[in-house]
């Protein structure tokens, strides 16, 4: 082994050995994550997953399927009890369940089926209020994305096979599911690269050459060009929530482009651009918080003004070296302060290790909270804000569940590492209520509902915490 990569190894054994074994002794009782419900029995194969978990106003709904099992929509409130089957579809290998949205209190989803195609369904929770809206297509190689809510309506997007994307609107009647519009040179829809802000539903597309911004309020009448904000073609890096406000970065060669905007054309700005990658990280204060990429293979946190007024430099992230390139990947807002967790990549397409990192938006408080956290190429460590007060993010590739609220005393396992542990993949948790869901694989080996409450004290530290 050469003296870079042992040297490499050694650091990484200290982040390993040093900053986790720090807090490693500080744990959660045993129940403060619980299992809500088997809702794969034993015997089941193991391809079972748990999926879609969706918040509808206070009550958790999502479904399961396997290879070997019917989709089944599910619904729940937390208990065992109150876990419940609310309909089983018929199995079949392309019979599934998917673009699961809120409306009020009914959730909107799709089915697939071969013999009747895709089709727009609806619920209130129960057997006899779960219906069929309308069927919608019956063509081979048909997907939907971006379900949501817009003025009490449901928008989507069917991407058909060989067409031009399809903007949808449904008021929860057959009469009332029509297409708006096709979305030809449309930008991002693959990647959920869309915003929803208090104007409505917004969208990017090329036309003419150019880079445009659309906006959708549900009906043909409302869905228009917003703004026009390149003249040639850029792509949507990255888009992002703030308040009532959407953020976006655009990749315009080798430059960065930040924007804001309203959903009006006078309420779209650019704010900033680089000549690096940048991503958004939160807003703190009315400040936009950023992770530059540096030529060094570092990031550098940098603020932009939502007022405008320029930029400032904050801090720059030390970085190992060793010809290591460090890489933002997820972000959230917590009490005042911005997570993060920053993966260093080298030769290997899996990161060779991933940090949490937290700044309250100055350099004295910015610092290195954990690591290394889960290691996963495709979609990064996740990150969240429980709403309650901790934050909740995978540790190692074990896989365990960890909750901090900013510093080490507040850091620690949600639970401990032993035969019968759960699994946690790198999947988005989902509160509903007061509780946060997730699916995790059980001491049978098949993919579980658990759960934590959104607010508990533990480990002990938690209890002064910020």
């Amino acid at each position: 082994m050469g003296m870079r990569w042992g040297c490499l190894l050694v650091w990484l054994g200290m982040v390993a050995c040093g900053e986790a074994s720090s807090v490693s002794a500080q744990a959660c009782p045993a129940g403060v994550a619980t299992r809500v419900k088997r809702v794969h029995p034993p015997g089941s194969d193991t391809y079972g997953r748990v999926e879609h978990l969706t918040d509808v106003q206070g009550t958790l709904f999502f479904s399961t399927d396997s290879v070997s099992s019917a989709p089944v929509l599910w619904r729940s409130d937390g208990t065992e009890a109150g876990t419940t089957q609310v309909r089983v579809f018929p199995s079949g290998d392309d019979s599934f369940l998917g673009g699961f949205a809120a409306v009020g209190p009914t959730l909107y989803f799709f089915h697939h089926a071969p013999e009747a195609g895709l089709e727009l369904w609806a619920s209130d929770g129960t057997g006899r209020g779960t219906r069929r809206v309308k069927p919608l297509t019956l063509a081979e190689g048909v997907d939907v994305g971006m379900a949501t809510e817009v003025d009490g309506r449901l928008l989507f997007v069917l991407d058909v096979m060989m067409r031009p994307p399809q903007l949808w609107s449904s008021d929860g009647t057959a009469a009332g599911t029509v297409k708006l519009l096709d979305l030809e040179g449309a930008l991002g829809l693959a990647y959920a690269r869309t915003l929803k802000v208090a104007k409505g539903w917004l969208f990017f597309r090329l036309e003419a050459g150019g880079t445009t911004l659309w906006r959708s309020d549900g009906t043909a009448v409302g869905t228009r060009l917003v703004a026009r904000l390149d003249q040639g073609e850029t792509w949507v890096e990255q888009v992002a929530g703030a308040g009532d406000l959407g953020l976006f970065v655009l990749r315009d060669g080798p430059n960065a482009e930040v924007w804001k905007t309203d959903g009006t054309t006078e309420g779209t700005v650019r704010l900033d651009t680089f000549g690096t990658q940048a991503r958004v990280l939160g807003v703190l204060g009315g400040q936009v918080s950023l992770g530059v990429s540096t030529e060094e293979g570092t990031v550098r946190l940098v603020r932009l003004s939502l007022a405008g007024g320029g930029r400032t430099y904050v801090a720059t992230l030390p970085n190992p070296g060793l010809d290591l390139v460090a890489d933002v990947q997820r972000s959230t807002v917590s009490g005042g302060q911005l997570y993060f967790s920053v993966a260093y990549g080298g030769p290997s397409p899996v990161p060779l290790d991933a940090k949490l990192w937290v700044t309250d938006g100055t350099a004295a408080g910015t610092r290195a909270l954990f690591g290394p956290l889960l290691r996963d190429e495709e979609r990064g460590s996740p990150v969240f804000a429980t709403g309650g007060g901790p934050v909740l993010f995978v540790a190692g590739n074990d896989t365990r569940l960890w909750s901090t609220q900013g510093a080490p005393s507040t850091t620690g396992r949600v639970v401990s590492l032993s035969p019968e542990a759960p699994v946690f993949p790198a999947e988005a948790f989902t509160r509903a209520g007061s509780r946060v869901y997730f699916s995790a694989v059980d001491e049978t080996g098949l993919r579980q509902l658990w759960s934590v409450p959104a607010s508990f004290s533990c480990p002990p530290g938690a209890r002064g915490a910020r």
